[in-house]
């Protein structure tokens, strides 16, 4: 197949925007493979980025590693460093028993641990943290609610609430709509895009193409290696599609709209 030239945001500042994450050279290794290869990019404020890519593409490596949670094996991961400047993680797994008796607002405090440390009683601030943060994101209601009775996109709400209640600036959500129907995924989208309005930075991962171009202003096409970055309208090109999705994808134009059909499924680690 022949190489697409990777489109890639410069790691300067962007219509006055500094970076506020930058990936280098990022290679991560899993079951003795590389999961990412030599991946580089920036992540400027403001931004509303997708991230897109077959199954085994290391989406969900990249943002765990971003994160912290694995180690590479090249590269690094650069926070701008400022104290106003904090990540939040929306994992694609909460690794939650959805049976234990809790509230929706214990659910969110959990997050904030780490801040008040174990065992200690938390303040009225923490309080109008938690129920600011599910204001946001349009669960105030349901806050004595418990965690168990909530529906699927619910839940997802509430953890991007614990996010935010973490004073969360640079948001990253794995496969958030996994398992929500499209309804619930469009109410989810204008959630994270007033948050974005608001100031927010959002990092997204998903399988849905037609969700990634038309809702986020620019998207990254990552197979294990970085194969574009950049407006949704460069990205969204046959031969770089082609490039990323292989013999899974077929295209044809027809003047100026591309149609683009993907046979993918969704995997636990993607």
């Amino acid at each position: 197949m022949t190489e697409t030239p990777v489109l890639q945001f410069p790691t300067e500042a962007i219509e006055g925007r500094l970076p506020v994450l930058t990936v280098e050279g990022l290679t991560v290794f899993f079951n003795g493979a590389p999961a990412i290869e030599d991946v580089s990019f920036a992540l400027h404020a403001g931004d509303h980025v997708a991230i897109i890519g077959p199954n085994g593409a290391g989406k969900s490596t990249l943002m765990k590693t971003i994160m912290g949670l694995l180690q590479p094996q090249a590269g690094t991961v650069n926070l701008r460093k400022t104290d106003h400047l904090h990540l939040g993680y929306v994992p694609q797994h909460e690794g939650v028993d959805w049976k234990f008796p809790v509230t929706v607002r214990d659910v969110v405090m959990m997050g904030m641990v780490r801040q008040i440390g174990w065992l200690r009683h938390a303040g009225r601030s923490r309080w109008a943290a938690v129920d600011a943060a599910l204001e946001r994101v349009g669960m105030a209601d349901l806050g004595n609610r418990q965690i168990g009775d909530l529906s699927g996109g619910q839940r997802r709400r509430v953890f991007i609430a614990r996010a935010l209640a973490q004073q969360a600036n640079v948001l990253l959500l794995d496969e958030p709509f996994s398992g929500v129907d499209t309804g619930t995924q469009s109410s989810l989208m204008d959630t994270l895009d007033a948050l974005n309005r608001d100031g927010l930075t959002i990092l997204l991962s998903t399988h849905d193409l037609a969700l990634a171009f038309s809702r986020f202003r620019r998207v990254l096409a990552l197979n294990r290696r970085l194969i574009a970055y950049g407006t949704a309208a460069e990205v969204y090109q046959p031969a770089i599609l082609s490039q990323l999705y292989g013999g899974q994808l077929a295209t044809w134009q027809d003047g100026k709209q591309v149609m683009v059909f993907v046979d993918n499924h969704h995997c636990a680690d993607c």
